[in-house]
């Protein structure tokens, strides 16, 4: 058992970490003072480890709030490792503190627009033609619609890009190959130094450009989430329910785009059966006012459906792991589109001298990519160097007591990355991922 130390609260949150009370899970509890954004805060410290988030109650009484995790590795384990321990007990302890990351010397891209096979195969050929060297990067599409935040540098100096003349010509380039031929108005590209948590940001930047409200042009999933929304009008809240396909973030997405959108949840429940998870928000706006009118009722439906949907994926995983070098990206990208597949996610990073890369696919029109063409990509990109990885399954370990001493609901959060001492290292906490 892992208790944290009792926290002045004026100070800190008090955090308590338990590996006693529950058989099949690390229990986490955070007390704090309630303020808008602190539980989103809370499930990212949890979420950005790739931790599962079995089970989950979140309450506030009057100017606190308590939020209860039960929480495991991606493997189904109770947490053990003090230093993921001690991470999380430091993170959670001081989120209301407001800390800022830093840009680590990096240029930082910001890009929106309208999708298409072969948009990020011109995008990294531009930056590579500009000698930007692409460092990391998330993309993310959805409903026609990409965002993507690309961190570079210069490719000779190494150093951020800071000449006003030279950013000017890189967004020229980029919105030029982002508008394509009927996207003028609505791609968009900008350049900053200051780094927001990239998910979030990715939330905003789709939230901003109304993907909830557009139609896909090829959908052929059945998995549409199921959101209703109500309101209790002898309590005053609107009470959100969220129904899908559970997988990796669920929470995090949900609680991310609520927070967005400027409500505020003062209780809620997170519970899963086999490979359905189920989320109960009990909310209100900023000024304690319920929902008002239908046309924000649909508009929470909308976009609590594309942020489900954002992540979501049915198709071919590729991971790229070998040696970095200028251009990289342009070549591999190049030959996905010659050969028709279309990137539909990337999670982009290099560590030392190593890429190592994430990349979704599908065919050019949205169905699973044919097997015969992603080994031919493969055989030309280099067999040893680029991956096919099986989607994870979530895996429940058998349900707990109905008397166990903590009682709150619960869903699984399963990672698709890496284990949680390499996201230890990537996040700079510790020195070696081994």
């Amino acid at each position: 058992m892992f208790n944290c130390a009792d926290f002045d609260h004026s100070q800190r949150n008090r955090v308590v970490i338990d590996n006693a009370v529950c058989s099949t899970a690390t229990i986490v509890k955070v007390d704090s003072a309630r303020k808008h954004g602190i539980l989103i805060d809370a499930v990212q410290v949890l979420s950005d480890l790739n931790l599962s988030i079995k089970k989950a109650y979140i309450s506030s009484d009057g100017r606190w709030f308590m939020d209860v995790f039960h929480v495991t590795d991606q493997n189904g384990n109770k947490l053990t490792d003090e230093s993921v321990l001690s991470y999380i007990e430091q993170s959670l302890g001081s989120i209301h503190n407001g800390k800022t990351s830093h840009s680590n010397g990096l240029t930082i891209l910001e890009l929106t627009g309208t999708d298409r096979v072969g948009l990020l195969s011109e995008v990294f050929a531009v930056l590579a033609e500009q000698q930007c060297d692409v460092v990391d990067a998330k993309v993310w599409t959805h409903n026609g619609r990409i965002a993507s935040l690309i961190y570079v540098k210069d490719s000779n100096s190494e150093t951020p890009i800071e000449d006003s003349q030279r950013i000017s010509t890189i967004e020229a380039r980029l919105r030029n190959v982002l508008k394509g031929d009927n996207d003028i108005r609505n791609a968009k590209t900008s350049v900053t130094n200051a780094v927001l948590h990239a998910e979030r940001r990715l939330h905003q930047m789709m939230y901003t450009d109304r993907d909830y409200q557009r139609n896909p042009i090829f959908k052929f999933s059945s998995d549409t989430p199921i959101v209703t929304v109500q309101n209790w009008a002898e309590r005053g809240y609107s009470v959100v329910n969220v129904q899908c396909k559970d997988r990796v973030k669920l929470l995090f997405d949900v609680v991310c785009n609520l927070t967005e959108m400027e409500y505020v949840v003062f209780h809620a429940t997170i519970k899963t059966t086999i490979d359905q998870a189920y989320l109960e928000f009990y909310i209100r706006h900023k000024d304690g006012t319920p929902i008002s009118s239908e046309p924000e009722r649909h508009r929470v439906i909308q976009c609590l459906q594309a942020a489900v949907e954002r992540r979501a994926f049915e198709g071919v995983r590729l991971e790229l792991c070998t040696e970095d070098r200028q251009g990289l990206l342009a070549e591999v990208m190049r030959t996905f589109r010659e050969n028709g597949l279309n990137v539909t996610r990337a999670e982009i990073s290099t560590i030392g001298d190593m890429a190592s890369n994430v990349f979704y696919v599908t065919d050019a029109i949205g169905y699973p990519a044919d097997p015969k063409i992603v080994e031919s990509v493969r055989q030309k990109v280099g067999l040893s160097n680029l991956k096919v990885k099986e989607l994870p399954l979530v895996c429940h370990e058998k349900a707990e007591r109905e008397d166990q001493p903590v009682g709150v609901g619960g869903a699984v959060l399963l990672c698709l990355g890496s284990l949680v001492r390499r996201n230890l290292y990537n996040l700079g906490l510790i020195k070696s991922c081994s």
